[in-house]
């Protein structure tokens, strides 16, 4: 009996990236996009589901006896209830590795764009600054090199751990961060209140957890002593988002660049909209995992997991 394999949010991965069949007997279906009131509906007598971003809980994974393995099409796997999966043996995958080195470069092209004041610069020339200069070039805003700046990355996976690559090569300090609240610190790490205090740029890339959700708030954001920039590209839910606009708007930081929200798309009264005509923040869509490359990588070992599980080998299982 083919196997029948639903993705519920295929235009979460780009419209030109090929997306292979799995090579055993399936039926295809897949969506756009799907509600949640869909969810169940659309998933009815699927033995493999596929999700990204659709979330699937416990209420819905009652509903589909026939339900073997979801398949994350993403690392993060919070939008599914894992205790309720291994509670009614359904296996989760999720992705491993693809984002490599997009995230990162993503990373620098935001920290370069804060810390060469790229945006003012720009906006000013458009406006007609340079003509107004009269001279070669102009100096409104200070432009900051990366050299000898220290980086201070929380998380060590692999994302951070090629960041902080990317930061020795400009020759930057690499500070890897200890966990908020730890009561010792491993060697190779410094302190989080250390890093409050010392760090010219903070960089997220740590998982959203119990523990790491609202890592950086106001008492943090008011420990900062270098006035840093602030670059989060792993979790929204690791910023309080408040506090990070009162910290920017009273000096207390640099700068920040954000790629990822708690709630995607925000509204239009999240505190962030009220930045964004600010030279020194940057707002960008979830698109740091997005290159051309890792995109396709992701779609390539997405179908790569399916198989194996077909195949009685399953690979990158969250839960059994």
């Amino acid at each position: 009996m083919a196997q029948r394999i639903v993705f519920l949010d295929r235009d979460t991965i780009g419209p030109g990236v090929a997306l292979r069949r799995p090579a055993f007997a399936h039926d295809w279906a897949e969506y756009g996009r799907t509600a949640p009131h869909e969810v169940a509906e659309r998933l009815a007598g699927a033995g493999i589901a596929i999700t990204n971003k659709v979330r699937l809980d416990r209420a819905v994974l009652e509903r589909l006896p026939a339900l073997r393995l979801i398949a994350v099409a993403a690392t993060g796997t919070d939008i599914v209830d894992k205790a309720a999966a291994r509670d009614h043996g359904i296996a989760v995958c999720n992705i491993r590795g693809y984002a490599v080195h997009t995230v990162p470069e993503h990373v620098f092209a935001l920290i370069l764009a804060l810390r060469r004041n790229l945006m003012g610069y720009a906006r000013e020339v458009a406006a007609g600054a340079w003509q107004r200069a009269g001279q070669f070039c102009f100096f409104n805003r200070p432009i900051r090199d990366l050299h000898g700046s220290r980086l201070a990355i929380v998380g060590g996976g692999a994302i951070g751990q090629a960041v902080g690559a990317l930061g020795r090569a400009f020759g930057m300090e690499v500070a890897f961060v200890e966990h908020k609240g730890a009561a010792a610190v491993r060697p190779g790490r410094i302190a989080f209140a250390e890093m409050l205090e010392t760090a010219d740029i903070v960089s997220l890339h740590c998982p959203l957890t119990a523990e790491t959700a609202g890592l950086l708030g106001a008492a943090e954001f008011a420990a900062m002593r270098r006035a840093p920039l602030i670059v989060n590209t792993a979790r929204g839910g690791l910023i309080e988002p408040a506090a990070l606009v009162a910290a920017l708007e009273g000096g207390r930081i640099g700068g920040a660049a954000i790629d990822v929200l708690a709630e995607e798309p925000p509204p239009d009264d999240h505190p962030y909209m009220r930045l964004l005509d600010r030279p020194d923040f940057i707002l960008t869509p979830h698109v740091g995992w997005a290159s051309v490359e890792a995109m396709q990588a992701l779609a390539d070992q997405l179908i790569d997991n399916i198989e194996a599980f077909e195949a009685g080998r399953p690979r990158h299982l969250v839960t059994v």
